[in-house]
């Protein structure tokens, strides 16, 4: 595919971060001229993989996290999320609706919401080495000049 620009952010894993790597990422898919909808979906695939990367990679202490976004000519996002915190031993079962390492409070639904914002998404871990998460989505083309 041919990239026409890309943006990368590292930040600790501090919840306040969270909406910062949502609103920056949110701010780079602007220049695709999406819809509300379509910007609001990916902003929430983002807040769920960062809000991941906080509980799960880093549960007793701060680490950090990176985002990165690449925009494609046929109008194509995609963010990856990584940490290089305690990596998942079997990304199957994390995938799984309603699994969580992270509590009763935690509804096991990230790695789906994911799914279901972005048109693709893959996720890559080693335990003690941390996860990535590449997340993509196609911005429908809206006629008129930008």
């Amino acid at each position: 595919m041919n990239e026409i620009n890309r943006v990368k952010l590292e930040f600790l894993s501090r919840s306040c971060n969270e909406a910062f790597a949502r609103a920056a990422v949110a701010c780079f898919a602007a220049q695709l001229d999406p819809t509300l909808d379509e910007i609001g979906d990916v902003k929430t695939a983002v807040s769920e993989a960062v809000t991941n990367c906080i509980v799960h990679a880093y549960p007793d202490t701060l680490g950090r996290i990176t985002v990165s976004a690449r925009i494609f000519a046929d109008n194509t996002i995609e963010v990856s999320v990584r940490d290089r915190g305690v990596g998942i031993s079997d990304i199957e079962a994390a995938r799984a609706p309603m699994f969580t390492t992270g509590g009763d409070d935690r509804s096991g639904m990230g790695f789906s919401i994911m799914e279901s914002f972005m048109d693709k998404l893959r996720v890559r871990s080693a335990p003690g080495k941390g996860t990535t998460v590449i997340m993509t989505r196609r911005i429908s083309s809206r006629p008129g000049p930008r």
